[in-house]
């Protein structure tokens, strides 16, 4: 693996594609006012002016900066808001997610802990023995449409920007903030108009920033994990122009993290990112563009990163990594700004993870999947003992009805009997990986890299300069499909190698002879050590808790 470092060169991506800046959002005061800190809790034995993190985002203006101290912030603002009737049984939209234990709705805010791993924003019940706590007592699944005893909880989300701006979150922990009944259950959420087909939200930054959930109950089935479960870690949606750093996530149902609905204008940079015990590592539909995944590390994960089209959710489809205006990308100076490279996959062979909905369906024992992925590069990663297949190129099927106004064929779809509009991967790179000791199951075809298509006269993928002692199926892709970028003449259509993705992913039967880890209950895993940012006061005014520039 490739060990340069690419941080230069997707500054220069986002500059020479004339894209929104990929680099930490400015502060934007108004021009009467400096920047002010608002202190919440205590921090060195000197006390803020507020006691919860939403009463000081209440008082806070554009440019402002948030410092919180360490401590266990049951932040409920959701449920403050339901109580006052402002969400009614026609307004309480968790599909939309305009809510949030921590709601976010003005720009140019910096919000900002002063211990990575002391800072909790906690979904828990306040009086909870122990923040995080896993007891089922201690969980809070959210108020009910309409009010109390109006129907069943439809769980909660923890921060929540609701399209705002250039609005920072670094160095803090969110846990435990659940699904329930609804669509809901994810830590922090850049948010800019979930489900509208447009991006409502420009700029946004998290660095240091850990999410994880500690329950899954009551008794550890799959049958829970729409219901109990945490959903999504560090999520953005229908937002561009991001940048993720030093961030981790884990026991999510979905995804640790998520990058979708960005009309293929993304134009996001996620580095140094730890994702693992989760259904999908990373998954991201309709995500597109300028998108870069670089210096990360994707472990233990039923599959370890999933990038898809889908016509029902996060439209538009499909997911296309095209740069934008026929550009090239200074990366892989080719069409293709969508991004992997430098990452590590490794053991993502886990069943006994919370799993739910169409991420529950990921391949068990594979460290990446492009499913109907259009114009992405995978280059010079390292995959390890991924026991399935290291990557594979397959089609998505969506079953579901298309969402304003889309169509299948139009978005680059085929209509398949029995599996809906179906998207196959196209145009997609893989070039200079490494692979060791993938495929180890056994099973037939379960190799480094496989590809699957159902249609042809479409763009080609292409493998360039993989080291893959295992192989691919079929076996002569890195010489059959060297050129990227060709019109197939024909379909990849290995019956082996579909039977077994069908058998892995549960789509379809498997032979008596087939061995896939099977499912024997959620198991969920407490944090590891991880690294607070060096100096929390570092870029902010000066304050009580900072003075030039270190904390006091």
């Amino acid at each position: 693996m490739m060990k340069t470092h690419r941080w230069a060169a997707t500054l220069v991506l986002a500059a020479g594609l004339g894209t929104t800046a990929l680099v930490a959002p400015s502060v934007t005061a108004s021009a009467s006012s400096a920047p002010r800190v608002l202190l919440v809790g205590s921090f060195h034995g000197k006390r803020g002016q507020f006691s919860s993190i939403q009463s000081a985002v209440n008082a806070a203006k554009p440019g402002d900066w948030i410092l919180i101290g360490p401590g266990d912030y049951h932040e409920t603002n959701d449920e403050s808001a339901a109580a006052a009737g402002v969400y009614a049984p026609s307004t309480y939209n968790l599909d939309h997610g305009d809510y949030g234990g921590v709601l976010i709705s003005t720009p140019n805010l910096h919000l900002r802990g002063m211990n990575r791993n002391s800072v909790i924003v906690d979904g828990t019940k306040a009086g909870a023995p122990q923040p995080c706590d896993n007891a089922a007592q201690w969980q809070d699944f959210g108020p009910a449409p309409g009010g109390t005893g109006a129907g069943a909880p439809r769980g909660r989300n923890g921060i929540v920007v609701w399209e705002a701006n250039n609005v920072s979150i670094d160095n803090l922990t969110v846990c435990n903030y659940l699904g329930g009944k609804g669509d809901s259950g994810n830590e922090i959420w850049w948010n800019g108009g979930e489900g509208t087909g447009r991006v409502g939200l420009h700029g946004y930054k998290g660095t240091y920033l850990t999410a994880t959930s500690t329950f899954f109950g009551p008794d550890g089935t799959v049958a829970d994990a729409e219901q109990t479960a945490a959903t999504y870690g560090i999520f953005s949606s229908s937002s561009s122009g991001g940048l993720w750093n030093q961030i981790y996530a884990s026991n999510f149902n979905d995804s640790g993290m998520y990058i979708g609905g960005c009309r293929q204008v993304c134009d996001a940079v996620v580095d140094h990112a730890w994702m693992e015990y989760n259904a999908l590592g990373y998954s991201g539909t309709n995500s597109g563009g300028p998108l870069v995944i670089e210096h990360s590390q994707f472990d233990n994960n039923k599959d370890g990163l999933d990038t898809n089209t889908q016509i029902d959710a996060d439209p538009p489809a499909p997911q296309n990594g095209a740069c934008p205006n026929g550009k090239t990308s200074p990366i892989t100076h080719t069409h293709s700004c969508w991004v992997a490279i430098d990452n590590s996959f490794v053991n993502n062979n886990n069943p006994n993870v919370p799993q739910a909905g169409s991420a529950s369906n990921g391949p068990t024992g594979t460290g990446m999947t492009l499913s109907g992925g259009k114009n992405d590069t995978v280059m010079d990663n390292h995959f390890s003992n991924n026991g399935a297949w290291g990557i594979l190129f397959v089609p998505y099927p969506d079953e579901n009805p298309p969402i304003l106004g889309q169509s299948c064929s139009k978005t680059g779809g085929t209509e398949v009997t029995g599996f809906g509009c179906v998207y196959d991967p196209q145009g997609d790179a893989l070039v200079h990986n490494t692979f060791t000791n993938d495929g180890f199951f056994g099973n037939p075809t379960n190799v480094d890299f496989g590809e699957l298509t159902l249609e042809a006269h479409e763009l080609q993928n292409c493998f360039q300069h993989n080291a893959a002692p295992q192989g691919s199926v079929p076996t002569n892709l890195e010489s059959a499909q060297a050129k990227c970028g060709t019109i197939t003449k024909a379909p990849n259509t290995n019956a082996t190698l579909l039977a077994q993705v069908l058998c892995d992913t549960g789509f379809g039967a498997c032979a008596a002879s087939d061995h896939y880890p099977s499912f024997t209950g959620v198991v969920m895993h407490p944090l590891p050590k991880l690294a607070t940012m060096p100096n929390p006061c570092a870029g902010v005014p000066a304050n009580a808790w900072c003075k030039a520039g270190k904390p006091v």
